[in-house]
Formats: structure tokens, sequence, C-alpha cells
């Protein structure tokens, strides 16, 4: 089988200008896919037109962070917050629905500035579970695909509230619906967990998305570093995963020439 790959328009072709702009240039590189994290400074319209045109699949979009120059990454475990988290999916929903894309990542947020990680733990959760509730009820009517992620504490946020998969999974149990899964990022999961052929394994029927980078500089999956991505493409294809491995990775240069190691790979799986 052959894995599919998407480029994360937010990271890669940054050369191309603003993120509308960077649909052409994903399309053109030979990408059917694309995923974003947060289209909404831009007017839904504008994004749309750029997507038809390159012709290429929206494939995921993060849901309305918040205030991200208040330091907020997210809405959906913050105590306090839940109409702001409500309000914020049914824009997303809007943007979902015009890009015609299935999947969404609802991110957790941070720990408020003034809180200890122990002391908002417990009600940090019961608002994550209560809104992922609601979301998926919400998102499964309109065929949407609700995803969470676990962000390392170590290297890229450490007031992240969802760190670790292990904290993931517990979420996913409590909250109890098929229309939430995890999205599993091997950066992340490389630095918190490691163990990642059997992880792969164990996490597989929990899973909706992936995406990969090189672990430690986030760069191209064939950089230096702590990942041999060319075992882990094989261990995804022996489990059968047939869903899409977004790229979310820092280009070291222009994104088309790094691209190299994506040409290798689609050229012998052909």
């Amino acid at each position: 089988m052959t894995l599919k790959f998407c480029a994360n328009i937010s990271w890669m072709f940054r050369e191309a200008g603003a993120v509308p702009l960077r649909y052409g240039a994903a399309g053109r590189a030979g990408f059917r896919g694309v995923e974003a994290a947060f289209l909404y400074d831009h007017p839904m319209e504008e994004v749309v037109k750029a997507k038809e045109e390159a012709g290429v699949e929206q494939v995921l979009i993060n849901m309305f962070p918040g205030n991200l120059a208040d330091g907020e990454l997210g809405l959906a475990a913050l105590p306090g917050r839940q109409q702001a988290f409500k309000d914020g999916l049914e824009l997303s929903i809007k943007y979902a629905n015009a890009l015609n894309c299935k999947r969404m990542h609802l991110m957790a947020g941070r720990v408020p500035v003034d809180w200890s990680r122990e002391a908002a733990l417990p009600s940090m959760e019961e608002a994550f579970v209560e809104n992922l509730k609601f979301a998926a009820t919400r998102l499964e009517k309109e065929g949407i695909l609700a995803l969470i992620e676990p962000i390392n504490s170590k290297m890229t946020d450490p007031k992240y509230f969802l760190n670790t998969p292990q904290q993931a999974l517990g979420i996913l149990q409590k909250v109890g619906h098929k229309n939430v899964k995890l999205q599993m990022d091997f950066f992340h999961q490389q630095i918190m967990d490691g163990n990642l052929t059997n992880s792969i394994k164990e996490y597989l029927p929990h899973i909706g998305h992936m995406q990969i980078s090189q672990v430690p500089g986030r760069g191209e999956p064939d950089t230096d570093g702590e990942v041999n991505y060319g075992y882990v493409f094989g261990v995804l294809e022996s489990v059968g995963y047939d869903g899409w491995i977004g790229l979310e990775y820092n280009p070291a240069g222009d994104t088309v020439t790094g691209l190299e190691w994506w040409r290798k790979y689609m050229s012998k799986a052909k």
C-alpha cells in the first residue's frame, strides 16, 4: 500500500506568501491534500477560492484557538470558557463545511498563567470532557471527525494541558464517543513517550490522523535526527494505516527542494 501525505500549509510553502497563496504552491508541488492550523484571519471566501483553484482536498483544520495574542492556544479544556468554546466551534464548522473538510483538531489549551498544573488538572479535565462530548455530537451531525492531540511539554509548550498519549487515551475513554479520536504527531510522541513501533500498534484503533517531522529539529523526515522514518513508514504500511499523514514540519530551506524524500517514497511505492 502507499501512504497518503498532505502538506501542512501553515508550516510549509511559506515562500509563497500568505496562507491562501500556499494552496496553489502545494498543488503545483504535487500534493492532493493539505491541512492547516488557523485560517480564521482570512475571509472564508478567499480561502475556499484558493483551495478550489488549487484542486486539493482540505484534510484537516484546527478549531478556532481563542485569543492567541493573550496566550490562548485552544479553548476546549478552559474552565469557564464553555460558551466561548461553543461559539468558536460554530465558526470553525462554517469554515470546515465551506472547505468540505472532514477532520477538526480541537485544541485543549494552556494551563492558566496563575495556576499550577496540579491544581488545574481536575477542573480542566472536567471542562475538556464536557466540551468534547458536546463537540463530538455537534460535529457528527456535520460529518466531521473531532480530534485531540497531545503536545509535548518538554520542548514545545510546558503549559499545554494535553501532553501525553496516555492522558489523551484516558480523556477519550471518559468522553466515550466514537466521533472523537487521537491525532498522533510523531514529533510529540517521540519526545514524550518514544516506543514508536508499539505505540502505533497500540493506539491504531484510536487514531484519526497522523503528523510527522524529525526530532529534535522539527525539519524534514529525512534530516538527521532520532526517528528513522523509512522504518516507521514500513510499520504503518504493515498495519494497514490508510489515513492521511500531515507534514507538519519546518522546511530547512525552499519547501519544494526539501521534498526529495517524498518524491523518492512515492516513486518507490508505485
